[in-house]
């Protein structure tokens, strides 16, 4: 977060042109303010990204909107809105003290503009009309006083005599044309958006649609952010779930079995040892935003060798674009590049044969097996074989239906607070994100209660690197931290505290994805020994001083215990202060002693430590802020060679 930054969340925006409204028309953006200008970014807050920016000079008007009851279609629920030129902007924010934080933030770098309004609508513009007073002209006068200082009980005033509707007398001079945002199409209208299937869905319940990989479907209705309804070709309609889907556009490379988006170089070089073939390739984004590598193994390197190189694809100058990995073989698109290089090496070490990443195997979870569906009915698990016990119970393998590979966690009788737990389980399902290890749903009926989750098939990740240690690079290593990071980043941005991470809790797929467990089962422990910082079992080498003194939890204190995991995964394995029992290591810590710098570890690595253990928990970086420090560490210079 740059210095000048005041406030930066991801909040949900409406679009500002359409005529209709529907869940098409929201759209999650990482909003930032500063002292002049209030930005809005797709994914990350980087120029690259930006969608829209609006100069606070400009702005008239910020206030919460009042929503009367009405339904928000999106799943932040606190609306306010930012009125700037003739156009109006609306945010959904996550809660009640976010959006006003935003408020009364964006009011006092507003307070000296002199086109304040003295009246705005309190209520939403929707579908041709202001619900507060029901005056149709958008740019009609406001029906309630605006105090640009707080945010104040009001009374509503009535319609200005007149002005009420479509048959006023005195009407409001025409709007200007409408400046239209990035997001908006030019002529205002709702255009249907068509989306690919990049997985097979067969949908478990009636109100699901069944999908094929490479299909077609229209998006009716964006539920949630995990689950939209669709319509397929045959008219058929019924619930999708969100991450098996891509948008059908020009240059969108998700649909092709080639591209791994979020795979970096170390991952890349580890994926396509295991598959060991012959021209094994994927195209992946490069460490630059906005450019791709392509990563080739082959087996002919010369003497026998295994080698695996990595080809930028490079751009030629103006228009139009031109895509190449050798210069005399120029091509309008990425797919041609790679079409065009399966039958020919051209310059590379060997044809492109064998396409590593995205298989069936990988599809990636949903969030509950079906929209909607918390609830698992027992008589649809089977029992397989015994993972492990962990703090609530025993973990076994099983089935869904016969067909779906799960994890189930039988809760052992006074193990949790169970009711507590069963409250918060929808939330945590909505958590929904590629290194979060997914909650599908809960057996509550009958006791014991059942917690189903994904099956996760190498385990434990402290296991994991224990087995295996001596094996990995640290750039291996270091992708392992970055995986966890992103996880931590997800829950980060949803105010969601996990209060016991460490490489216990995290666990490993068979396509080698770290991911984080647990998070937020702390709070549901039963066990004294625990939940006390003078219990042998509370995870004193985990947690900062804030938490074994004062019990203070916050996102602050889950980056002290990454930056511990982060030690176990460079010391492949060991057990941190393993020489110091608990009340010893509260004693070091707060005298100011840390851990050693891993071998494995590089200076700069160690500096990533050492950040988050800082002592004061609001100079910690942030989780975002991690994984760009990951990703720079991660970063390697170079163009063909690897």
């Amino acid at each position: 977060m740059s210095a000048d930054t005041l406030l930066k969340e991801t909040l949900i925006k409406r679009s500002q042109q359409k005529r209709l409204t529907s869940p098409l028309n929201y759209k999650e953006r990482v909003f930032v303010l500063t002292k002049t200008k209030l930005t809005y970014y797709e994914f990350r807050a980087e120029r690259k990204f930006q969608k829209g920016s609006i100069d606070l000079q400009r702005v008239r008007c910020v206030e919460i909107v009042k929503t009367e009851g009405g339904v928000i279609p999106c799943q932040n629920k606190y609306p306010f809105q930012v009125v700037y030129d003739s156009s109006t902007l609306y945010v959904f924010a996550p809660s009640y003290e976010s959006r006003s934080v935003w408020v009364q933030n964006i009011k006092e770098e507003i307070k000296e503009n002199s086109v304040i309004v003295t009246k705005f609508h309190p209520q939403f513009w929707m579908e041709g009309v202001w619900l507060c007073c029901r005056q149709a002209e958008k740019l009609a006068p406001g029906c309630e006083e605006y105090n640009l200082f707080g945010d104040l009980s009001r009374k509503l005033l009535p319609p200005i005599p007149g002005e009420e509707g479509t048959g006023s007398s005195r009407r409001p001079p025409p709007p200007p044309p409408p400046v239209h945002g990035p997001d908006d199409d030019d002529d205002g209208s709702v255009v249907e958006e068509v989306v690919i299937a990049l997985y097979d869905f067969n949908g478990p319940e009636p109100h699901d649609l069944t999908m094929t990989k490479g299909g077609e479907y229209v998006i009716l209705e964006k539920c949630d952010i995990n689950w939209y309804k669709a319509r397929n070709t045959y008219g058929e309609e019924g619930y999708i779930p969100s991450n098996y889907v891509t948008e059908k556009k020009l240059g969108n490379l998700e649909q092709y079995a080639w591209y791994s988006k979020h795979v970096n170089r170390n991952k890349a070089e580890e994926l396509l040892r295991r598959e060991d073939k012959e021209g094994g390739f994927m195209v992946r984004d490069s460490s630059k935003p906005g450019t791709f590598t392509v990563s080739l193994y082959t087996k002919s390197a010369g003497e026998g060798g295994v080698a695996i190189r990595h080809y930028h694809i490079k751009e030629t100058p103006g228009s139009p674009r031109q895509f190449y990995l050798a210069e005399k073989h120029l091509f309008t698109s990425i797919p041609d590049l790679i079409e065009y290089h399966n039958y020919n090496a051209a310059g590379l070490v060997a044809r492109l044969r064998y396409p590593v990443g995205k298989k069936e195997r990988s599809a990636p979870s949903t969030a509950g097996f079906s929209y909607e569906k918390w609830e698992i009915n027992r008589s649809e698990l089977t029992f397989m074989k015994e993972l492990g016990s962990g703090q609530f119970g025993v973990v076994r393998l099983g089935k869904w239906r016969a067909q779906h590979k799960v994890a189930i966690k039988a809760i052992r009788e006074g193990a949790m607070y169970e009711e507590d737990f069963i409250e918060e389980a929808k939330v945590m399902m909505r958590l929904s994100h590629p290194k979060l290890v997914q909650l599908y749903g809960v057996c509550t009926h009958q006791k014991p209660i059942y917690i189903v989750t994904e099956f996760m098939e190498l385990g434990c990740l402290l296991n994991y690197i224990r087995q295996r240690r001596d094996n990995f690079s640290p750039g291996a290593l270091l992708s392992i931290c970055q995986d966890v990071s992103e996880g931590m980043e997800h829950l980060e941005a949803h105010h969601f505290i996990h209060r016991d991470l460490a490489a216990r809790n995290c666990l490993v797929n068979d396509a080698l994805v770290v991911k984080v467990s647990d998070f937020g089962m702390a709070r549901y422990v039963l066990d004294d020994q625990y939940t006390s910082s003078s219990g042998a079992k509370f995870p004193v080498k985990w947690s900062p001083p804030e938490v074994f003194n004062f019990c203070k939890y916050s996102s602050k204190s889950d980056v002290w215990s990454f930056g511990v995991l982060m030690w176990e995964v460079f010391t492949e394995g060991k057990m941190p202060f393993d020489h110091n029992p608990n009340h010893e290591v509260v004693r070091m810590v707060s005298q100011g002693h840390r851990l050693y710098r891993p071998k494995k570890a590089t200076p700069n690595i160690y500096d990533i430590m050492q950040r988050c253990w800082h002592e004061r928990a609001e100079e910690r970086p942030s989780f975002s802020q991690i994984s760009i420090l990951i990703s720079d560490a991660l970063e390697v210079d170079g163009s063909s060679s690897a």
